[in-house]
């Protein structure tokens, strides 16, 4: 197993919680390590900027009185259209974060940047070609985003991407797509994945910052009621039918791209509805999640679910 130094000995299940936009706050994160997953949130996700410092004080010095506590990580943009993010990693450098996920374009010579700390770099990628170029810049890992993620997922099959990736990369590879319990997780390392990529089941816990009705919702809900679409963001994603039925459209007829669609890295929220904040996103395996259980207590549950499972 290619498995950071920083990770070694300090996961009761390998599993890294994904950073969801609007919905992964400090005390999700702060549950989530001190249960022994790593937990990551979107720089994004603190606004305005100085919220951020604040943030990042508040993790790190929690997280110290915990010396056993898995490592936490951000995601950092790096589209051309966030404009944080010189402002973000600035941050992110000051209170040295131990990981690094970089999503939505290239990691450039940030990746330099973050070894320069001492910190390592985690990149989403969709395919084999996306992640030739992360390798090249110098990631430590890549979150292979499969088909049925929720978020900006990918559609290629885990059995084909994590294969063709581990034969180009020797690092970390960590699996994201409809990962929702502890067997889920002793599955994706049968295929050669390191790690766990855990986004939706975590939207589903007590300390998630999101909307009762959404987490309901996704207990709720099952793999068909899932719609991948570009529509909403202008990058192929996976919604909740029923956000978008409660936003007054019709889940069949919103499959293609729509003229003005928005990332939400905006950092003016205007009143009313937003696609970015009133679209629910979530991933096929919701049909695997029935309950609202705290982070510690889902974080045991995988624990024993995964140590069930005899490979």
């Amino acid at each position: 197993m290619a498995l950071p130094d920083i990770f070694r000995g300090r996961l009761t299940v390998p599993v890294v919680g994904a950073p969801m936009f609007l919905v992964s706050h400090p005390e999700l994160v702060i549950a989530q390590c001190q249960a022994g997953i790593a937990g990551s949130f979107p720089t994004l996700n603190a606004r305005p900027l100085e919220v951020l410092d604040q943030w990042l004080k508040r993790i790190t010095d929690t997280l110290a009185a915990s010396p056993k506590a898995a490592p936490f990580g951000v995601n950092l943009v790096v589209h051309k259209a966030n404009t944080r993010l010189a402002e973000d990693f600035a941050l992110t450098e000051k209170y040295k974060v131990p990981f690094v996920v970089t999503s939505v374009g290239e990691p450039g010579d940030l990746v330099k940047r973050v070894h320069g700390y001492g910190g390592i770099v985690f990149h989403d990628v969709t395919t084999v070609r996306h992640a030739k170029k992360a390798i090249a810049a110098g990631v430590d890992g890549l979150i292979l985003v499969c088909a049925g993620a929720g978020g900006h997922a990918g559609t290629a099959s885990p059995f084909a991407l994590v294969e063709e990736v581990r034969k180009i990369f020797k690092g970390v590879i960590i699996l994201a797509g409809a990962i929702s319990t502890g067997a889920h997780v002793k599955a994706a390392q049968a295929i050669g994945a390191d790690l766990a990529y855990m986004g939706t089941r975590m939207i589903a816990t007590q300390e998630a910052t999101a909307d009762a009705g959404y987490k309901q919702m996704i207990v709720d809900s099952s793999a068909a009621d899932i719609v991948y679409t570009p529509h909403f963001s202008g990058v192929p994603a996976s919604y909740l039918r029923g956000s978008i039925v409660a936003a007054g459209l019709d889940p069949d007829k919103v499959l293609g791209p729509r003229e003005g669609a928005s990332l939400g890295l905006e950092e003016k929220d205007d009143k009313g509805p937003k696609a970015w904040r009133d679209i629910w996103s979530a991933g096929q395996g919701v049909g695997a999640i029935g309950d609202i259980p705290s982070v510690a207590d889902l974080v045991a549950r995988l624990k024993a679910e995964y140590d069930a499972v005899k490979i």
